[in-house]
């Protein structure tokens, strides 16, 4: 059964007007995000994932805008929540009740000065027509259903009291506390270990199947996508560079940057010959800063597989077959490929 759009991402581009250049920190991104679907966007550091983020909540400030359009559909009506001021009432509405945001770093987006129950509290009543009472008791009963013991002592603890698992589980009972339609995870594991990291990745699964939201999960971690999600956007230098189910990315990728970054994945199962260890595979070179870019592949420089053909503009996202897409000029059929006289 095909599922209803949720949220529709079309020519997103967010450019921070610089004194020494226009840093195009997100260039021409367009997705949708499906109702219980949850979406994996991957990639290195500095490839524009946790921008696009803010980019869809209109949280962009100055030097930084966002242009395009973040249509969010409620009741059949479409809502585009980049037309819509930053600050403004109906901006508001949304950002934090029906689109919801868990941040990496729980002890940067909590307040210290405040209990972990005022600040999911604060939450509830901004959005819901309910006491004071009645969101307390709302309150110890997310943290009960994210699974922080003693809830209602935890409730009227600071932060800093917390571990970081349950500042973790925390943060999630405020993200879902208005029952969200979507629910953006920005890299919520990587600051905790292995064994916590599952814990919160099987509560978040479960979360998203119970509610059926759409969850946007944000992470540099494949080990962590091949977990949980269901469909994959690989990110490079602001664009999509491939999209495609979870399945087809891990067993079939089409793009060099995305087929470098499974080589550079650990396996504990593959050895080298005789059994001796093998060398984990990186990728030569750093992400490039997006400013003044030369008008070619934005994977060039660091691709082992490219031609001449490759300089004379950055590719567009081609359709492979009907759910897999691709930048990358060996998918195009209407240039010569390597080789090729």
């Amino acid at each position: 059964m095909e599922r209803n759009v949720v949220l529709s991402v079309r020519d997103l581009r967010t450019y921070f007007h610089l004194p020494h250049g226009v840093l195009k920190a997100v260039d021409g991104v367009s997705f949708d995000v499906h109702q219980g679907e949850l979406l994996g966007l991957v990639g290195e550091s500095g490839c524009g994932k946790s921008i696009t983020a803010r980019s869809i909540l209109n949280m962009v400030r100055s030097p930084g805008k966002a242009y395009g359009e973040v249509l969010y559909f409620e009741n059949g009506r479409a809502t585009n929540l980049l037309a819509l001021g930053s600050d403004s009432r109906e901006i508001h509405r949304i950002r934090g009740d029906a689109i919801t945001m868990v941040f990496q770093e729980p002890m940067n987006a909590f307040s210290m000065v405040h209990t972990v129950g005022h600040q999911i509290m604060e939450a509830i009543l901004l959005h819901r027509q309910v006491s004071k009472k009645e969101a307390r008791e709302m309150s110890i009963d997310l943290l009960d259903h994210v699974g922080i013991s003693n809830p209602q002592q935890r409730v009227d603890e600071y932060p800093f009291q917390l571990s970081g698992g349950m500042r973790q589980r925390a943060m999630i009972a405020m993200a879902i506390a208005t029952n969200p339609k979507v629910l953006i995870c920005d890299e919520p594991t990587t600051a905790l270990d292995v064994s916590v990291q599952a814990q919160i990745l099987r509560l978040l699964k479960s979360l998203q199947e119970k509610h059926d939201m759409a969850v946007i999960f944000i992470t540099h971690d494949l080990g962590v996508i091949a977990q949980i999600a269901e469909r994959v956007i690989v990110m490079y230098l602001g664009n999509i560079v491939e999209e495609a189910p979870v399945h087809d990315i891990f067993h079939n990728p089409k793009h060099p940057y995305t087929r470098r970054l499974m080589a550079a994945v650990p396996d504990v199962h593959i050895e080298g010959e005789n059994g001796a260890r093998t060398r984990l595979q990186t990728i030569d070179g750093f992400v490039p800063e997006p400013i003044n870019l030369p008008d070619q592949c934005v994977f060039y420089n660091r691709c082992t597989e490219h031609w001449q053909h490759c300089t004379t503009a950055n590719p567009e996202l081609l359709q492979i077959n009907e759910t897999h897409f691709a930048r990358c000029y060996k998918y195009d059929e209407t240039v010569p490929q390597k080789g090729e006289a």
